[in-house]
């Protein structure tokens, strides 16, 4: 009896041994087909023939990457605003389209510029830093672009709502000026208020010919389970490979 329980019990843990690694198989090869989607939309959208390239305008493309199923989504990071380079007006436009009040999106607008170095008119640091004290914060703005964009729930007068309500409609690679053409309609919103604001110098604008876009895939393995990857791809001539890889990470 007690070699019978053994080995059952061993048969049982072999079993389950043998359904893990199948699963750790099915995952791995479901993510190689997401990263290798994202690898095929990076050599589509390098074709030196434009009228070859796939459009970037946000609609799925379904594609076949071995035995998974695999989904393309292409953005234009112009279609969303960069806190790290967008006028203040042009923040307050986009609080304002996401809910916040008049005088609390000014507020914000304005703090979200002296964090990131970018406000027009700098105040001294050390009436910046009396208002993080008073606000009993024990930091300051360092004065440098965001590396994150959670690191805009440190702004003093953001609060989690807030950051919720406007980070879908943010982006760390676009332009100072997001293009007139967004899909996002609270980004419309706030480039529709600031249509008569002063711009950005043209200065400070990428190049015409050069094209950062997001790159969203969602893989399905033979189980049917998905596995997300996404990148940030910077396009263009001058680039000595043709494009550049910005940012890769897991998830949307």
């Amino acid at each position: 009896m007690l070699i019978a329980f053994v080995v059952a019990h061993l048969t049982a843990a072999g079993r389950t041994e043998i359904r893990i690694a199948r699963n750790l198989v099915t995952n791995a090869v479901t993510q190689a087909a997401a990263d290798g989607a994202i690898f095929e939309a990076i050599f589509n959208l390098s074709d030196p023939q434009p009228q070859n390239r796939w459009p970037v305008d946000g609609n799925p493309r379904e594609l076949v990457i071995g035995n998974s199923r695999v989904v393309v989504w292409l953005e234009d990071e112009a279609w969303w605003i960069n806190p790290n380079s967008a006028s203040p007006a042009l923040l307050e436009g986009l609080l304002r389209a996401t809910g916040s009040d008049p005088d609390s999106a000014r507020r914000l607008a304005n703090a979200i510029g002296e964090w990131a170095g970018s406000a027009p008119v700098a105040r001294p640091q050390s009436a910046v830093l009396a208002d993080y004290r008073a606000a009993g914060l024990d930091y300051g703005p360092p004065g440098a672009p965001f590396e994150t964009p959670d690191e805009l729930g440190r702004v003093i007068g953001m609060t989690p709502a807030t950051l919720a309500a406007i980070r879908p409609h943010l982006t760390l690679f676009g332009p100072p000026q997001p293009n007139a053409a967004s899909t996002d309609p609270f980004v419309a919103a706030a480039l529709s208020e600031t249509a008569n604001a002063e711009t950005v110098p043209s200065a400070s604008q990428p190049p015409p010919d050069v094209l950062t876009t997001r790159i969203t895939v969602t893989a399905f393995g033979s189980r049917n389970t998905p596995v997300i990857r996404s990148a940030i791809v910077r396009f263009g001539a001058v680039l000595p490979r043709g494009y550049e890889v910005l940012a890769w990470q897991d998830g949307s």
